[in-house]
This record gives structure tokens, sequence and C-alpha cells, in this order.
């Protein structure tokens, strides 16, 4: 096997993130995250900040119980009226992110990875969580969220990525079964989640070959 595919979804606080670049760093493959947006709005020719602001207008609105069209991952075209739909810029993302696992080893951090790349042999889907208590001390300690992060917002920001996810998916986001590995941050730790992925990989793949693996 000469290329993997990672895919990592997170509680917030969790250390996803910070686990998702240190693994990077690591095996030495790229890590995307924010960069999806600016690659779907250059592929799209949709204004970057269009594609950040539709996850925005999903936050607190009664969008998430509109029944959606089921997910083909076919983009619209410009002509169409609904060309700027919330759907089709998630389309285009995940053209985007299906792109990137045709041509590389990479990690994607959220955005329903786990769903727009399922059924791909070298596919690893993680998922990572914590106790909200750890989540909330760890999100003090890096200053998120202007360093006023609440438990409150903690379970808001949760459940507006659990909506997003069955929105888009039309499956349940805390749902083990959509995930290879589920690893307890608040138990072993960033550096533990990195390693217990790179061991996964170990026995998974044994013959994809990186320095990263030792």
């Amino acid at each position: 096997m000469d290329k993997i595919v990672i895919t990592i979804a997170r509680y917030y606080g969790s250390g996803g993130k910070a686990v998702g670049e240190m693994l990077g760093r690591e095996l030495q493959i790229p890590f995307y995250n924010k960069e999806i947006l600016r690659m779907a709005s250059d592929d799209s020719g949709i204004n970057e900040a269009l594609f950040a602001q539709a996850d925005e207008k999903l936050k607190g609105t009664r969008l998430f119980r509109i029944a959606r069209k089921e997910f083909t991952g076919e983009v619209i075209p410009p002509e169409s009226r609904d060309f700027l739909s919330n759907q089709n810029l998630f389309n285009y993302q995940a053209k985007i992110i299906r792109g990137l696992a045709d041509e590389e080893s990479c990690i994607v951090i959220g955005r329903c990875g786990d769903f727009i790349l399922e059924g791909r042999e070298n596919l690893i889907r993680i998922f990572i969580y914590a106790s909200e208590e750890y989540c909330l001390e760890q999100a003090k300690i890096r200053g998120a969220n202007g360093g006023k992060t609440t438990l409150k917002y903690i379970r808001e920001l949760n459940k507006y990525r659990a909506d997003y996810h069955k929105y888009y998916t039309g499956r349940d986001w805390n749902d083990v079964r959509s995930y290879d590995l589920c690893l307890n941050s608040g138990a072993i730790g960033t550096e533990g989640c990195v390693e217990a992925i790179k061991q996964y990989i170990r026995i998974r793949f044994p013959d994809y070959k990186n320095p990263g693996l030792g």
C-alpha cells in the first residue's frame, strides 16, 4: 500500500486538531483543515467567505430539520439557481476531499470526511473524545473562544457538529460504528492518541511503509 487517508472527527476541546497536526508531522503527510475551504473556493470560483458563512448560517436555525436531498457528490453548475446553496458548497468541499484522497496520503479533520470517503480500503476513520471537564480545561489552557469557553459553549458546539453531520450524512455523529478507532484523549493524552493511531496503522496496514512508523 503506497498511501493512507485518515479522517478525524472530534469533540470540541478534546485536542483532535492537535492530534492530527502531530500525526501529520510524524508521518510527514499533509494535514487539512480550513485549507479545504480555500481550495473549494479556487475550484468553484465561489468566494471563500461564502463557505464559512454557510456553516454559520446553519447554527441556531431550523435548517437542520429540513429534509435534505440525498448526497450524490455531484456539484451543481453555475447556471443553476442552487449553485450557491448550502448543499452545493458542501459538495464542492467533498469534491476537494475526494481529490486529495485520490492523490496522496493525508489527514482530513471534520467536514464529514468519514462519510465522504467511506468505502475506501486505505481509509482510517478516527473519533477523538474526552469528558466535558477535560475538554473545558484544555480549551481554557489554549485560550480558545477568547478564553471564555464554558461547559454550555462546549455542549452547544458539539451539538452543532452532531447536527451538521446528521444534516449532510443522515447519520449519528456519535455512532461508534461510523469509525475505525475511537480514542479518549482525556485518558491517554495527545501523544497517546498519536501513538495509538500509529500502532493501528502498523497492524491494519503492515505493507504501508512510512519512516514515522518506526
